[in-house]
Protein backbone atom coordinates (compact mmCIF):
# COMPACT_ATOMS: atom_id res chain seq x y z
CA UNK A 1 0.00 0.00 0.00
CA UNK A 2 1.26 3.47 -1.12
CA UNK A 3 1.82 6.22 1.86
CA UNK A 4 0.80 9.51 1.94
CA UNK A 5 3.14 12.27 3.33
CA UNK A 6 1.80 16.21 3.67
CA UNK A 7 4.39 18.60 4.07
CA UNK A 8 3.17 22.38 5.22
CA UNK A 9 5.15 26.04 5.55
CA UNK A 10 3.50 26.94 9.31
CA UNK A 11 3.53 29.42 11.34
CA UNK A 12 4.44 29.14 14.85
CA UNK A 13 0.79 30.46 15.92
CA UNK A 14 -0.37 27.54 13.61
CA UNK A 15 -1.09 29.82 10.34
CA UNK A 16 -0.62 27.84 7.02
CA UNK A 17 -2.16 30.60 4.50
CA UNK A 18 -0.26 32.53 2.18
CA UNK A 19 2.77 31.43 3.63
CA UNK A 20 4.28 33.64 0.32
CA UNK A 21 4.16 36.37 2.41
CA UNK A 22 6.18 35.20 5.57
CA UNK A 23 8.15 32.35 4.79
CA UNK A 24 11.21 33.21 2.28
CA UNK A 25 13.23 34.90 4.78
CA UNK A 26 13.45 31.70 6.69
CA UNK A 27 14.38 29.56 3.33
CA UNK A 28 17.83 28.18 3.38
CA UNK A 29 19.90 24.99 1.82
CA UNK A 30 18.34 23.15 5.56
CA UNK A 31 14.98 24.02 4.22
CA UNK A 32 15.94 23.49 0.66
CA UNK A 33 17.10 19.83 1.10
CA UNK A 34 13.98 18.71 3.39
CA UNK A 35 11.60 20.10 1.29
CA UNK A 36 13.30 18.26 -1.92
CA UNK A 37 13.20 15.02 0.45
CA UNK A 38 9.72 15.03 0.15
CA UNK A 39 9.43 14.36 -3.16
CA UNK A 40 6.92 11.97 -4.81
CA UNK A 41 6.14 10.31 -8.20
CA UNK A 42 2.29 11.59 -7.05
CA UNK A 43 1.35 14.66 -6.16
CA UNK A 44 -1.78 15.33 -4.67
CA UNK A 45 -3.05 18.97 -4.31
CA UNK A 46 -5.76 21.14 -4.24
CA UNK A 47 -6.93 23.57 -7.03
CA UNK A 48 -4.98 26.76 -5.27
CA UNK A 49 -2.12 25.07 -4.72
CA UNK A 50 -2.11 23.61 -8.09
CA UNK A 51 -3.10 26.49 -9.69
CA UNK A 52 0.40 28.62 -7.91
CA UNK A 53 2.87 25.88 -8.86
CA UNK A 54 1.72 25.60 -12.04
CA UNK A 55 2.09 28.98 -12.63
CA UNK A 56 5.34 29.01 -11.72
CA UNK A 57 7.52 26.05 -12.19
CA UNK A 58 7.22 25.41 -15.67
CA UNK A 59 8.84 28.63 -16.74
CA UNK A 60 11.24 28.11 -13.86
CA UNK A 61 11.74 24.94 -15.71
CA UNK A 62 12.23 26.60 -19.16
CA UNK A 63 14.30 29.34 -17.61
CA UNK A 64 16.92 26.58 -16.74
CA UNK A 65 18.15 28.00 -13.74
CA UNK A 66 19.08 26.94 -10.61
CA UNK A 67 15.79 25.38 -9.68
CA UNK A 68 15.37 23.95 -13.06
CA UNK A 69 16.20 20.76 -11.71
CA UNK A 70 13.68 20.54 -8.92
CA UNK A 71 11.15 21.74 -11.36
CA UNK A 72 11.46 18.85 -13.74
CA UNK A 73 10.72 16.71 -11.44
CA UNK A 74 7.75 18.07 -10.00
CA UNK A 75 6.45 18.41 -13.73
CA UNK A 76 7.76 14.62 -14.37
CA UNK A 77 5.46 13.93 -11.36
CA UNK A 78 1.51 12.36 -11.84
CA UNK A 79 -0.55 15.39 -10.01
CA UNK A 80 -4.07 14.77 -9.10
CA UNK A 81 -5.53 18.09 -8.67
CA UNK A 82 -9.12 18.07 -6.49
CA UNK A 83 -11.39 20.45 -7.30
CA UNK A 84 -14.78 20.39 -7.59
CA UNK A 85 -15.21 22.67 -10.66
CA UNK A 86 -13.88 21.49 -14.29
CA UNK A 87 -10.26 22.07 -15.01
CA UNK A 88 -8.74 22.75 -18.23
CA UNK A 89 -4.65 22.53 -17.11
CA UNK A 90 -1.82 23.52 -19.53
CA UNK A 91 1.28 21.50 -16.98
CA UNK A 92 1.87 18.35 -18.27
CA UNK A 93 0.89 15.15 -15.99
CA UNK A 94 -2.21 16.77 -14.14
CA UNK A 95 -5.43 14.99 -13.82
CA UNK A 96 -8.55 16.13 -12.01
CA UNK A 97 -9.77 14.06 -8.87
CA UNK A 98 -13.74 15.11 -8.80
CA UNK A 99 -15.76 12.37 -7.02
CA UNK A 100 -15.60 11.76 -3.30
CA UNK A 101 -11.95 12.71 -1.73
CA UNK A 102 -11.93 9.81 0.95
CA UNK A 103 -13.22 7.21 -1.89
CA UNK A 104 -10.79 7.90 -4.24
CA UNK A 105 -7.50 8.64 -2.00
CA UNK A 106 -8.30 4.78 -0.47
CA UNK A 107 -8.15 3.69 -4.38
CA UNK A 108 -5.12 5.78 -5.13
CA UNK A 109 -3.34 4.12 -1.81
CA UNK A 110 -4.35 0.74 -3.40
CA UNK A 111 -2.41 1.10 -6.63
CA UNK A 112 1.02 0.75 -7.62
CA UNK A 113 3.12 3.31 -7.30
CA UNK A 114 5.54 5.17 -4.67
CA UNK A 115 4.78 7.42 -2.05
CA UNK A 116 2.35 10.11 -2.65
CA UNK A 117 3.11 13.92 -1.41
CA UNK A 118 1.07 17.11 -0.67
CA UNK A 119 2.28 20.43 -0.48
CA UNK A 120 0.15 22.96 1.23
CA UNK A 121 -3.79 22.06 0.44
CA UNK A 122 -4.62 22.45 3.92
CA UNK A 123 -8.45 21.04 3.41
CA UNK A 124 -7.10 18.07 1.70
CA UNK A 125 -4.73 17.16 4.80
CA UNK A 126 -7.62 17.83 7.04
CA UNK A 127 -9.41 15.94 5.12
CA UNK A 128 -7.40 12.70 5.25
CA UNK A 129 -6.35 13.27 8.68
CA UNK A 130 -9.82 12.89 9.78
CA UNK A 131 -10.34 10.18 7.77
CA UNK A 132 -7.37 8.04 8.64
CA UNK A 133 -5.18 8.38 5.40
CA UNK A 134 -2.60 10.56 6.26
CA UNK A 135 0.31 8.61 7.16
CA UNK A 136 2.53 11.29 8.17
CA UNK A 137 2.71 15.10 8.43
CA UNK A 138 5.62 17.19 7.79
CA UNK A 139 5.65 20.54 9.33
CA UNK A 140 7.95 23.43 9.03
CA UNK A 141 7.35 25.52 11.75
CA UNK A 142 8.53 28.91 11.45
CA UNK A 143 9.77 31.03 14.10
CA UNK A 144 6.89 34.26 13.25
CA UNK A 145 3.51 34.53 14.67
CA UNK A 146 1.50 35.45 11.18
CA UNK A 147 -1.33 35.90 13.43
CA UNK A 148 -4.29 36.31 10.85
CA UNK A 149 -5.22 33.59 8.24
CA UNK A 150 -6.12 29.95 7.72
CA UNK A 151 -4.96 28.00 10.62
CA UNK A 152 -3.92 24.11 10.27
CA UNK A 153 -6.40 23.08 12.55
CA UNK A 154 -10.15 24.42 12.30
CA UNK A 155 -12.61 23.84 15.73
CA UNK A 156 -13.61 20.70 15.71
CA UNK A 157 -15.36 17.83 18.18
CA UNK A 158 -12.50 15.46 17.88
CA UNK A 159 -8.75 15.48 18.56
CA UNK A 160 -6.55 14.23 16.29
CA UNK A 161 -3.70 12.82 18.44
CA UNK A 162 0.11 12.37 16.89
CA UNK A 163 3.04 10.86 17.74
CA UNK A 164 6.28 12.57 16.83
CA UNK A 165 8.64 10.62 14.79
CA UNK A 166 11.31 12.95 13.87
CA UNK A 167 12.36 16.66 14.72
CA UNK A 168 15.12 18.71 13.60
CA UNK A 169 16.06 22.51 14.26
CA UNK A 170 17.64 24.94 11.25
CA UNK A 171 19.83 27.77 11.59
CA UNK A 172 17.23 29.92 10.78
CA UNK A 173 14.95 28.58 13.62
CA UNK A 174 12.65 26.74 11.45
CA UNK A 175 11.70 23.29 13.03
CA UNK A 176 11.10 20.41 10.94
CA UNK A 177 8.45 17.93 12.73
CA UNK A 178 7.49 14.87 10.96
CA UNK A 179 4.37 13.36 12.62
CA UNK A 180 1.84 10.27 12.26
CA UNK A 181 -0.53 9.40 13.45
CA UNK A 182 -1.26 7.77 16.70
CA UNK A 183 -3.24 5.70 18.67
CA UNK A 184 -6.44 7.64 20.67
CA UNK A 185 -5.47 7.49 24.84
CA UNK A 186 -8.39 8.16 26.93
CA UNK A 187 -6.24 11.20 28.14
CA UNK A 188 -6.33 12.63 24.20
CA UNK A 189 -10.14 11.36 23.67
Amino acid sequence: MRTIAASLFISLDGVVDEPGEWHFPYFNDEMGAAVSSQMADTLLLGRKTYDSFAGAWPAIEAEGGEDAGYAKTLGDARKIVVSRQPLEFTWRNSELLQDDLVEAVTALKNEPGGRIAISGSVSIVRQLLQAGLLDELHLLVHPIAVRKGERLFDEGDTTIPLELIKSETFSTGVLYLIYRPAKATAEAS
